[in-house]
This record gives C-alpha cells, sequence and structure tokens, in this order.
C-alpha cells in the first residue's frame, strides 16, 4: 500500500476547510519553503485512510490475547458517556462552581477504585501505566524524604517484573536490586530474605505484580510484604495484572501501600495506539499528602479541588485525562459490584480452559491452575527443529489473529504468554486452539516454511532490529 505522499497527482483538491471569516494578518517571517502536503481529493483521501483502518487488527477485528496487555472488549457505552456534551464541552480552568457534575465523576472513579485496590486514596494525573509507576515512586521517594531516611536508595524488583519497573526506578535516581524466581515462577523466598539481611537499612522499597508475568498468584505474598515493612521499606503493587483478582483480593490487604492501576487495560477502556491511556495511583493514608497535583474534595453538597501542603508538585496538566477516567466510571457503574468480580473470575476460567487445551502439543513453563493468563515455552521446538517463539507468532497472522507476547518474561526461554480475557467466548478460543495446534504441527513437518511466515499480509517480516536503531518517521520528499 502507498504512502498517501505517493498518491499525491498536482492540482487533485478538496475544499474541506471553511473560508477564512476573520483578516488576514502577514506575519513578519514567512515560511521560506514550499510547504510539502499531498494533493488529492476527498475521495481519494476517505479510501486511503479507510484502508489503512482496514489493515489494522485490533479487539474488534478478532482474537488479542497479548499476554500482559489486558486487550479486552471496550464496551461502547463507555464511549457514549465520555462524549457527553458536560463533559466534552468544559475546561479545566472552569470555576469549580461551574463543573461540579465533573467533580463529582472523579470522587466517584476515587472511592470505587480504592474499594477494589483497598486503598485510601486516588491520584488520576499519570498519563499511563509506567507514568503511574514513576509517579508512585516518586511518592515513596516524598516519604522517606519526609522522614530524613534519603540513605534508602535501593528498590527490590523481582525477575520476572515488567521492564518499566526497573526503568521507573532508575528515572527517580533508585539502584535496582532484582531478586530471582524459584522453580514455581513465584518469588524466592530465601534469596529475598539473604538481599534484607545485607541491604535492609537501604530499601526503599520493592516492586511486585501479583499475579505476576507468569500468571501465578504468590501465596507467599503476605511474608514478602512484611518482609520488606520489617526493614523500613514501601511496597508498590503493579496493577497491571489485576484483572486477575479485582474483586476477589485486593493490593491493600496483602500489605501493598501504593499501587498504579491501568484503566486502559483492566478497566475497558480503549488500548494502544499511541494513547490517551490512564495509569492513576492509589495509596494508603500515610501517604496521601504527598500526592501530586490537586485533590477532589467534598464539603457538604459541594466538590472542590484542594493541593496538599507536602505534595511532591505535577506530573502532568491538570487532572490527568479526565475522559480516560470517566470510561473507567462507566463501565465500574455498569459492572457493579458482582459483575466486577464475575469479569476477573471469566478471565481466568479462559486462561485455564486455553493452557488446558494447549498443552497436549505445548510446553507449558508452569504447570498448574494459572489466573488470567499462562507462559508456553517453545524451547524444545527451537532445538528439534529450528522453529522459533518469533516464527510460529509471525505464522499467526496469516490467520488473522494476533499473536501472544513474546519473549517475556526473560526468565522463560522462547516465550509465548497467552492472556486471553474474559470478553472472549468459548468458540472464539476453540477456533484459536485450532489455529495453534495446526501452526505446531506445521512446524513439524515443514519447519523452513515457517520462516517464511506470514505469507498473506499486506508486509511480510519486516527487519525488526533495523526498525528499532534507524526508525524512518517522516516522509522525506525526493
Amino acid at each position: 500500500m502507498n504512502l498517501i505522499f505517493e498518491q499525491s497527482t498536482q492540482n487533485h483538491q478538496c475544499s474541506i476547510l471553511p473560508p477564512c471569516d476573520v483578516p488576514k494578518v502577514e506575519l513578519p517571517t514567512k515560511r521560506q519553503e514550499t510547504l510539502n502536503l499531498p494533493e488529492l481529493s476527498e475521495n481519494e483521501i476517505s479510501r486511503h485512510y479507510t484502508q489503512l483502518a482496514e489493515n489494522v487488527h485490533g479487539v474488534n477485528n478478532g482474537f488479542y490475547p497479548l499476554g500482559s496487555c489486558t486487550m479486552k472488549y471496550n464496551p461502547k457505552i463507555d464511549e457514549e458517556v465520555a462524549s457527553f456534551n458536560g463533559f466534552t464541552n468544559i475546561h479545566p480552568l472552569q470555576d469549580t462552581k461551574t463543573v461540579q457534575g465533573a467533580l463529582e465523576a472523579i470522587s466517584l472513579a476515587n472511592d470505587y477504585l480504592c474499594e477494589i485496590t483497598g486503598m485510601d486514596k486516588m491520584t488520576f494525573q499519570p498519563a499511563a501505566g509506567a507514568h503511574g509507576e514513576f509517579s508512585g515512586l516518586l511518592l515513596i521517594k516524598a516519604y522517606h524524604k519526609s522522614r530524613n531516611d534519603e540513605k534508602r536508595h535501593k528498590i527490590i524488583v523481582p525477575d520476572s517484573a515488567h521492564g518499566t519497573n526497573p526503568a521507573s526506578a532508575s528515572m527517580v535516581n533508585y539502584d535496582v536490586i532484582s531478586v530471582p524466581s524459584s522453580s514455581d515462577g513465584c518469588v524466592d523466598i530465601e534469596a529475598l530474605k539473604a538481599v534484607l539481611a545485607k541491604e535492609g537499612e537501604n530499601i526503599a522499597g520493592l516492586m511486585l505484580t501479583n499475579p505476576n508475568t507468569v500468571g501465578i498468584f504468590d501465596k507467599n505474598i503476605l511474608e514478602i510484604t512484611k518482609l520488606i515493612h520489617d526493614v523500613g521499606g514501601l511496597c508498590y503493587y503493579d496493577g497491571a495484572n489485576l484483572n486477575a483478582v479485582m474483586g476477589w483480593a485486593r493490593p491493600g490487604d496483602m500489605g501493598f501501600d501504593v499501587v498504579h492501576l491501568n484503566l486502559h487495560k483492566t478497566f475497558a477502556t480503549p488500548h494502544g495506539g499511541g494513547g490517551p491511556g490512564s495509569g492513576p495511583i492509589g495509596c494508603k493514608a500515610f501517604l496521601q499528602e504527598f500526592l501530586p497535583g490537586y485533590q477532589v474534595v467534598q464539603k457538604d453538597d459541594y466538590f472542590d479541588l484542594v493541593r496538599y501542603e507536602k505534595s511532591y508538585g505535577m506530573v502532568k496538566e491538570f487532572y490527568g485525562h479526565f475522559l480516560v477516567v470517566l470510561k473507567a466510571l462507566a463501565y465500574i457503574m455498569t459492572l457493579g459490584k458482582e459483575g466486577i468480580g464475575e469479569a476477573s473470575a471469566n478471565a481466568v476460567l479462559n486462561a485455564n480452559y486455553m493452557k488446558h487445551e494447549l498443552s497436549d502439543t505445548f510446553n507449558m513453563a508452569y504447570d498448574g491452575i494459572c489466573m488470567h493468563e499462562f507462559v508456553m515455552s517453545l524451547e524444545q521446538l527451537k532445538h528439534d527443529y529450528n522453529v522459533s517463539a518469533l516464527d510460529v507468532a509471525k505464522a499467526m497472522l496469516d490467520y488473522g489473529i494476533h499473536p501472544p507476547t513474546m519473549y517475556f518474561p526473560l526468565i522463560v526461554h522462547e516465550a509465548l504468554m497467552v492472556e486471553p480475557t474474559e470478553t472472549e467466548g468459548k468458540a472464539q478460543m476453540d477456533e484459536a486452539i485450532k489455529i495453534y495446534k495446526e501452526i505446531y504441527k506445521t512446524a513439524i513437518e515443514n519447519p523452513d516454511i515457517m520462516h517464511e511466515m506470514p505469507l498473506n499480509t499486506v508486509v511480510r517480516r519486516l527487519d525488526e532490529v533495523l526498525a528499532a536503531r534507524k526508525p524512518i518517521l517522516r516522509y522525506q520528499a525526493e
């Protein structure tokens, strides 16, 4: 498919913009180069972007089991609520008297998410998950600083953690200590104790995802958080996998002090494509005075904004991505208390169904019941037939389904991580299972063809290393 610049024909045009209805002003300096814009008719523009849309695969198109990403369906009623004029036609600098409905919505979202997570206060400023991690770590840092305990400069991160965890810690000038996993995929308790015995007074906190990235709920979670608290550290909950436990288990009850959420994952607001997302952080009461930005408070029947005196500052303008928060609020209110738990239970059920049905063909990284996702290792297939996880993932594109997450977590070699989410039905999962097994059979019977797939997509295999190291981000006219 050609770029829109390559379809340009001189003097093709369309009248999209209305005539200028204000006086023209001559600028002191003018552009020296001709503005390089493609020339197309409205029909040509419409066809170009329609074709682009048809080439994009999303949850609305088909199966999207991207592990640790929770690519669930986004209910359209949430989009409708967020499009109400009373929400879209307001400005964050308006007098609070004129936006009481919007402030009440933020307050409601705060209350519901605190109830779901076991926290006492939320801020919606962070724009996405990694931004939430960064903001949550700044909260921990502000707490230690307030106690003149700034010698604590190290964060413990399990080796199965999301890559953003150590990256976020580094951004706030914390050193990272990696703790290995045990054979069951959970935190190695003895290794953790050894780190704490050596570094206890330097530990600012622990970052942990539970269930973790191999889809296992850590049975030692209460002991882990107690060990951290006993040396004076705080416990940070990466909410990336909350979809597996919402309505059943709360991070606050597990011993966590800070949590970030991915509203664009767990609470079904649109995910991917560059945003907007929302990564609010919640905290226990003893930390809320350090929260960034303004907080909504209710005074009788009136909602107002306050900024805590010890707040560490702002991490984004105003109140974060307000409309994304509205979509999450609509999702929560639509499902209700029972529906939230049912969604989580179905996510776990679907993952275990697929794991069971595929276990006679694929090697599972860990045995037993999983939570919302599971990890398969193709290490043996790679060894015996020289067919990698990448080859299998690329082959799935020819079947019109999105591949699982590849090569993550790093503790599993040739990993494929599958997360079907609760919004997939049995028929769709059965079809995916059939495709997975068919691809596996092809890998054994005709391994060479696997290196060529996909065969029927708009573009074939791209040079991903070159694309990462030397990306071409804009069109250069000849």
